[in-house]
């Protein structure tokens, strides 16, 4: 982001001045006895001699001739390189706005809709994994909070048109044909909606196998939401895709207009935690979901052959809201959940007594918003406080309960955010970046690989003028221009692509 004066500067142009309305009049022309015959033309004709007199005399016959004004000249001095804004380092004027810097984006689009969405997912679509070429496409679920419980519904987005960022002065191509990559295009924002009552606490769709595709049309995807009134929904989206990419396609109302189950084991308590379990295929009755609520209980709903059936013991290590789940990504009876006490439990299902045998009591100085599970390097785990803090933890040295030998520490800790962190996320392939997003507005990406070089400590590259604030060398970019930004993902299926959620709407892009 660069900032710029939000006034557009005015040039002031210099007056001209203003010619004469009255022109004197030319003489008769005086006839002899011979009576000359008079040219019509003859006075609209000077010689030049008669020219260069008038000039010496100031005028023609005492006309006033106006001073021919010279040139104004255009300034020589080149404008002002625009100023990288770093946050906590600059502050905003009182006329002046961000403005992103297109040269540092492959890709970056905006889009509004009509609620904002507090939460949202990625869906996986049958266009292939590892995607470069452009333009783009991409699916994911949402819910809405809207003015009132009665307007909310569950949407299924289809992003398209989602061509390259135009950098100002790029050549769309050597030799001067278009290409098709780098179209000036808006984006197409497309979707299909389903009612839903109340508002939309947190939205996760199905996890299928890496790799694969969606299901056939006559085959269940499923998404689950938790919602403001206490229920946790669970439906079926996969019509709704379906009449995204297929014209004409009709939707069985009775099919998508209602859940296919709702899960009341939370009474009237709401919530925001909630994860599925990773299954080995797209077979329904191996699905498994967790949800957590605000009065610190976790319930887990599995399937069976005739449906969802949802487990009536809780889960009641925490003592506090529970704020986010995650299930593990290597062992099937184990998940992490954090929460409202500050704390970082890890849990499995077998366990007698729904306790957890594993946790972290002080992760943080404040509420534990949320975590994220390394999927490639399992035994690493990120969490994001109320505090703005984000911690990285080796769980393979978290003390069990009952032990001796202190309190765990982090393995890494980053203070950049200066407002709650409201979503984090590992990179889906590659184990040491992360993005997160924060109250503040701000979304990061970092690199855990990336190590500061000797020379480079405590230059202006590092520290503030000020000298009171590092900018971490893990630290890699800062997208701004979103107000009030909640949640956060990769695409699992076009590599270093960011997906967010704001109150303003989505942004996609890619560094």
């Amino acid at each position: 982001m660069s900032k710029r004066s939000a006034a557009d500067s005015q040039t002031e142009g210099q007056a001209y001045t203003k010619v004469s309305g009255n022109a004197s009049r030319r003489n008769d022309a005086t006839a002899d006895e011979m009576g000359e015959f008079e040219d019509a033309w003859e006075d609209e004709i000077e010689s030049e001699g008669e020219a260069v007199d008038a000039d010496a005399d100031g005028g023609v016959d005492g006309m006033d001739v106006d001073e021919v004004m010279p040139a104004i000249e255009e300034s020589e001095e080149k404008p002002s390189e625009p100023e990288a804004f770093i946050p906590g380092t600059h502050v905003l004027g009182k006329d002046e706005v961000l403005e992103p810097d297109d040269t540092v984006y492959i890709m970056r689009h905006s889009m509004n809709v009509s609620w904002p969405c507090l939460s949202f997912d990625v869906l996986r679509d049958n266009l292939g994994d590892e995607r470069q070429r452009y333009p783009a496409v991409a699916y994911i679920v949402a819910g809405t909070q809207a003015d009132r419980g009665s307007n909310n519904e569950v949407s299924v987005y289809k992003m398209s048109s989602l061509y390259r960022t135009q950098k100002n002065g790029e050549d769309s191509d050597s030799d001067g044909e278009d290409n098709e990559d780098d179209l000036d295009e808006d984006p197409v924002l497309e979707y299909r909606s389903v009612p839903h009552d109340g508002g939309v606490n947190r939205v996760r769709a199905q996890p299928l196998p890496p790799s694969s595709g969606l299901p056939p049309v006559s085959q269940p995807y499923y998404a689950a939401t938790w919602a403001e009134t206490g229920k946790v929904h669970i439906w079926d989206i996969r019509p709704l895709i379906e009449s995204l990419d297929t014209p004409g396609y009709s939707l069985e109302k009775t099919r998508t207009n209602k859940p296919t189950f709702s899960i009341n084991s939370h009474g009237h308590a709401e919530g925001f935690a909630m994860d599925w379990a990773s299954s080995g295929g797209a077979n329904p009755s191996a699905l498994r979901l967790l949800t957590g609520d605000i009065h610190s209980k976790i319930y887990l709903t599995i399937t069976t052959p005739s449906g969802f059936n949802p487990l009536s013991q809780p889960f009641v290590s925490h003592t506090s809201s529970v704020e986010d789940i995650q299930w593990s990504p290597t062992e099937p009876t184990v998940f992490a959940s954090c929460s409202a006490d500050c704390s970082v439990q890890i849990w499995d299902v077998r366990t007698r007594g729904r306790q957890s045998a594993t946790g972290i009591d002080h992760a943080h100085e404040s509420d534990v918003n949320v975590i994220s599970w390394n999927r490639n390097t399992t035994y690493l785990m990120l969490s994001g406080g109320d505090e703005g803090g984000i911690k990285v933890w080796d769980l393979r040295s978290v003390k069990k309960r009952g032990s001796s030998g202190g309190v765990s520490s982090p393995v890494a800790a980053f203070t950049w955010h200066k407002a709650p962190i409201t979503s984090i996320e590992w990179h889906s392939t590659d184990d040491s970046v992360f993005v997160a997003s924060g109250a503040d507005d701000q979304v990061t990406l970092w690199d855990l690989g990336v190590e500061q070089d000797d020379e480079d400590v405590g230059t202006a590259m590092n520290v503030t003028p000020d000298g009171d604030q590092e900018v971490p060398p893990q630290l890699l970019f800062i997208h701004q221009g979103q107000k009030d930004v909640k949640e956060v993902h990769w695409h699992p299926q076009i590599p270093g692509t960011v997906i967010t959620t704001a109150l303003d709407g989505f942004n996609i892009f890619k560094t």
